[in-house]
């Protein structure tokens, strides 16, 4: 595998389980809110994050690949409104669509068409989540300020159950 491939991800891993992280906080953010809904949405947000982590991870060593894991990042943003951490989230995501775009231009420049493919999921996952994330601020924005309408989301969030992803390897 090219070098920068192989290191863009293997940094991927660790951005992964950075995510993971940043949405246990969001999810912290809401219990300590008392919107357990928000809060189950967030925890699963995390375990996608490690899910997607662990994909990359599994797909460095079957290409007999080392991987590194470095520290995790605490995450440092501060939430004082309640949509705050959406819109972090969608920030986010946005964020991640980049790095996952940098890694299949990389693996397209390598003619590695083999981790191309393998990224076509998440190309696909990334625009689900950010999608995902604009949607739950659009709805915070439309009923977020009306206290039976924020009851009314929080039960709908609180109804997310975990999903395994789809891509097997």
């Amino acid at each position: 595998m090219d070098k920068k491939v192989s290191g863009l991800l293997n940094d991927q891993i660790n951005k992964e389980f950075y995510s993971a992280y940043l949405y246990l906080d969001m999810a912290n953010f809401y219990a300590s809110k008392g919107l357990d809904g928000f809060a189950n949405w967030y925890e699963i947000q995390a375990k996608e994050e490690q899910d997607h982590a662990m994909l990359f991870y599994q797909y460095m060593h079957n290409n007999s690949e080392a991987v590194t894991l470095d520290a995790i990042a605490k995450p440092d943003k501060v939430y004082t409104e309640l949509i705050d951490p959406l819109k972090a989230a969608l920030e986010h995501e946005k964020y991640v669509t980049s790095l996952i775009n940098a890694i299949y231009a990389a693996a397209q420049a390598a003619n590695d068409f083999r981790t191309v493919q393998f990224l076509d999921w998440f190309v696909k996952e990334q625009g689900e989540e950010e999608k995902n994330s604009a949607d739950l601020i659009t709805k915070m924005e439309l009923f977020g300020s009306d206290p039976k309408g924020l009851y009314m989301l929080n039960s709908e969030l609180g109804g997310r159950t975990y999903s395994a992803p789809s891509l097997t390897l």
